[in-house]
């Protein structure tokens, strides 16, 4: 029953206007398959690699189902790593922007504190590593009774991870009567008995995962002495000459050499792995996403939480020593239903690692010569000119949503006795402003912060400053963050 446009589904208007924006413009299989089923409450397994469009394919049945009104959160979504919740939390937001839809991730290595206070904001979705959450759960921050949807995203990883265990524990504090998804790459025994042993009756849907390693991208292999890796490394990006590339290496010791090398030798470049502080991880996953450099050299711990729609090429520096990982590095690109390709650069001692990814993706990686000097000349003044510039993205999906959208700060909260509906009733009696140009509403202390969608921040702010709230005079400035 595949359907082929996002209109076919009952969705409310708020989710088709984002939908339309964000240019998710006909479903992908996953999303085709899942969609419908998971709008009729129905628990779900399902089988499909990275890339595929599964987070859109949860993320707007759920965003469509959760009661805007309803203060506690309504789905929990629990994923391996740090870097997938806070990309799954970003697609939730932009998918449910114009509902206002509050999505927050909490994760470790980020003060507990902070995210409490977020928690007891009105939330939505919460998206979260099983650790962080457990300690929410503990210490009564996060409140678990009005959950209505529990997602499993990744759960091959959260296996690999040794996270199961605490998935377990989290399932069992959770009210019986909810709906639970799982998604995975592939489905391990471990991960089946879950599914059997929490889950009501579920469907599986399996994605075949040769389209997807195949359709879109172009696999290549090529073999090279240890020691000759990097000279091969840069002629490789000079006759491919990417718009952006990222390059994966099994040690941090060996990102950190290749980065040196490239960097060196002048590279529009950064480096991302476990080694580095969490904050620094965010701001080179975030500046790869606006395009601030072109290439990025990572450890596998990237591979999952990274939606850049335009990664041309994936570099396997090194053989990956999973064969699964192999299938999340090369997922990067290809993405989108654009075309990508992957190049993996194998020694003569890892021929056994190569047969295992070929017998797992159930295809041959073809092999493929080094670039000859004479290529490498011919495609260097072109490279030379792209090297320096800024890379162009043509599709980041969360600066298009919102463009047309300005945070305002407004200073008073609830010390101030302020409560959303008050910041509502006020800003909808501007004249040519409505309570539907008034997006996600945050309320803290002594402090608050409004989303202004369709492009009237500036005319909110200059009627704010004549206007009062709850007959209090605050404050308003266009928001830094």
């Amino acid at each position: 029953m595949s359907q082929r446009s996002f209109d076919n589904y009952r969705l409310s208007d708020e989710i088709k206007r984002a939908l339309s924006v964000l240019k998710y413009e006909s479903p992908t299989e996953v999303q085709s398959e899942v969609i419908p089923m998971a709008l009729q409450n129905q628990d779900l397994v399902v089988k499909s690699q990275t890339g595929s469009g599964k987070t859109a394919s949860f993320g707007i049945p759920i965003c469509d189902m959760v009661d805007w009104e309803e203060k506690s959160p309504q789905a929990l979504i629990l994923t391996p790593t740090r870097e997938l919740a806070v990309q799954v939390r970003e697609d939730i937001t932009n998918i449910g922007r114009f509902k206002r839809i509050k999505a927050m991730a909490v994760y470790g290595k980020e003060p507990f504190s902070k995210q409490k206070e977020e928690l007891k904001q009105k939330t939505h979705v919460v998206v979260g590593t099983p650790g962080r959450v457990i300690d929410h759960i503990e210490r009564g921050t996060l409140v678990l009774d009005q959950i209505k949807y529990l997602i499993i995203d990744e759960a091959d990883e959260m296996l690999n991870m040794g996270f199961i265990d605490a998935v377990e524990s989290i399932i069992e504090e959770l009210p019986p009567n909810r709906v639970t998804m799982v998604f995975s790459a592939t489905l391990p025994k471990d991960v089946e008995n879950l599914c059997h042993k929490y889950m009501k009756d579920p469907v599986n849907i399996e994605i075949a995962s040769t389209g997807i390693t195949t359709n879109t991208i172009d696999h290549m292999l090529i073999e090279v002495k240890e020691e000759d890796k990097i000279s091969l490394l840069k002629d490789i990006t000079v006759v491919e000459n990417p718009d952006s590339c990222i390059i994966f290496c099994r040690t941090k010791e060996n990102v950190d050499t290749v980065f040196a090398q490239l960097e060196e030798a002048n590279y529009s470049c950064e480096r991302l792995h476990g080694g580095l502080e969490q904050e620094d991880r965010f701001a080179v996953m975030d500046g790869f996403k606006l395009g601030n450099f072109r290439y990025l050299v990572a450890t596998d711990v990237a591979a999952r939480g990274i939606d850049v729609d335009n990664v041309s090429l994936v570099i396997n520096y090194d053989v990956p020593m999973e064969k699964e990982g192999y299938v999340h590095r090369t997922g990067r690109t290809g993405r989108a239903g654009n075309k990508g390709k992957a190049i993996t650069l194998a020694t003569p001692y890892e021929g056994k690692f190569i047969r295992a990814i070929e017998r797992y993706i159930g295809f041959e990686i073809p092999v493929t010569e080094a670039p000859s000097k004479q290529d490498v000349a011919r495609n260097q003044s072109a490279f030379d000119d792209k090297i320096s510039g800024r890379r162009v993205v043509k599709n980041n999906k969360t600066a298009r949503i919102n463009q047309d959208i300005m945070k305002l700060h407004f200073s008073g909260g609830k010390k101030k006795k302020l409560r959303a509906v008050d910041f509502v009733g006020t800003i909808a009696k501007i004249p040519g402003v409505t309570a539907d140009d008034i997006g996600i509403i945050t309320i803290h202390d002594s402090m608050s912060y409004v989303d202004i969608l369709n492009g009237k921040g500036s005319l909110v702010i200059q009627a704010m400053e004549n206007a009062t709230i709850k007959g209090k005079k605050l404050r308003v400035s266009k928001a830094i963050k």
